[in-house]
């Protein structure tokens, strides 16, 4: 298939990058996944046999009056253990590659067939200035949130492109189903084309 280039022109893709259908169940579990992927799970608290001390009674068990009590390391108690403490752990999901790649290639051709894509021959900043980067995301259309996909993430772009909210500059081996369903648009290079083509196809 061919998809229409910013200059006017046209460049032809793959369609089994950019003609898939789209699988809104497997790019829910990616996403999902890849999200669970990124939590720590190191939260900890200590339970009552991991709290130090308590190991006598505190009084005895009858006549004083008081409740009976065994430990004062009880959760009831200040300083004591926690009922139903956090344990560290692991929150990934098993995915499997055929799936991971199918769901890119599920999310890219969604992105090709609503128009959100934009293709350029190349695109690079002469100089780290945050405004030049601008004007150019301006004039793509792409100044509300975009994600810039190049084949290789030259200095100045990288420089220009890091205090522009909502806007990433990835290139093909860094994205992932995250990145792309969050853009409001893609710009991307033809040679990021061809590149993603080779890794997905």
């Amino acid at each position: 298939m061919d998809l229409a280039t910013h200059g006017g022109g046209s460049v032809s893709v793959n369609d089994a990058v950019f003609g898939k259908p789209y699988n809104e169940g497997l790019v829910h579990q990616i996403v999902t996944a890849y999200l669970a992927g990124g939590r720590q799970g190191t939260k900890a608290q200590k339970t009552r046999s991991d709290v130090s001390g308590g190991g006598a009674k505190p009084w005895r068990q009858k006549g004083t009056g008081r409740a009976r009590s065994g430990t004062i390391r009880s959760p009831i108690w200040t300083g004591g253990g926690v009922t139903f403490a956090a344990r560290p752990r692991d929150y990934t999901q098993k995915v499997n590659k055929k799936q991971y790649r199918a769901a890119l290639r599920s999310i890219l051709s969604n992105v090709a067939a609503n128009g959100s894509l934009v293709i350029l021959d190349s695109f690079d900043v002469a100089e780290p200035k945050t405004s030049a980067f601008v004007a150019k995301l301006n004039e793509l259309g792409a100044d509300k949130g975009a994600l810039i996909l190049v084949d290789e993430v030259s200095d100045n772009l990288w420089l220009a492109a890091r205090n522009v909210p909502r806007v990433q500059v990835l290139d093909v081996d860094g994205i992932d189903p995250v990145s792309l369903v969050r853009s409001d648009k893609i710009v991307t290079t033809t040679a990021a084309i061809r590149r993603l083509e080779e890794r997905l196809a």
